[in-house]
């Protein structure tokens, strides 16, 4: 009955991991989750703590070194 659901309406992403930041290849930080189900990454908002659009992160001084050189 929960995979019939799941076809039908997507997956609830109930089990997630905790929040993870990496830096893109174009130079961008981005802070998701990885459902444990699906294996969908869902972007996570860090400020506001919560699931949804990514807030912008600003680059640490050895990254800005780093591109500006």
């Amino acid at each position: 009955m929960v995979s019939l659901l799941t076809g039908l309406f997507g997956c609830p992403h109930r089990k997630t991991t905790f929040p993870r930041t990496r830096l893109r290849a174009d130079g961008v930080k981005e802070t998701y989750m990885v459902c444990l189900d699906c294996a969908k990454q869902i972007p996570y908002n860090w400020t506001r703590m919560r699931v949804g659009r990514m807030a912008p992160v600003a680059p640490t001084a050895p990254e800005q070194a780093r591109q500006a050189g």
